[in-house]
């Protein structure tokens, strides 16, 4: 879309991965070792997980936003340069 723009490299796609796996591994255990209930831990980890999906649905949310932001932009621009050249011309 954006010919400026440049992809991620892959080793920081890998980190993360990497790291959102670390964290959420790291998570699970804490909640698996804490002194509770499985009904208190089952609570906390559900917690966790719509969290984490509420967490992934406002990033796309907010990315798409500002795509859709940059897309009228780029219309907005289209539209005045062709108005621009239409009055130049007369």
């Amino acid at each position: 879309m954006n010919p400026n723009a440049q992809p991620h490299s892959s080793a920081w796609v890998s980190f993360t991965y990497a790291s959102f796996f670390a964290a959420a591994g790291l998570v699970v255990a804490g909640i698996l070792f804490l002194p509770l209930d499985w009904w208190a831990k089952g609570y906390l980890g559900m917690g966790v997980a719509m969290l984490v999906q509420s967490c992934i649905t406002m990033t796309k949310t907010v990315r798409d936003n500002h795509e859709a932001a940059r897309l009228v932009n780029r219309i907005e621009d289209a539209r005045t340069e062709r108005l621009l050249m239409e009055t130049g011309k007369v």
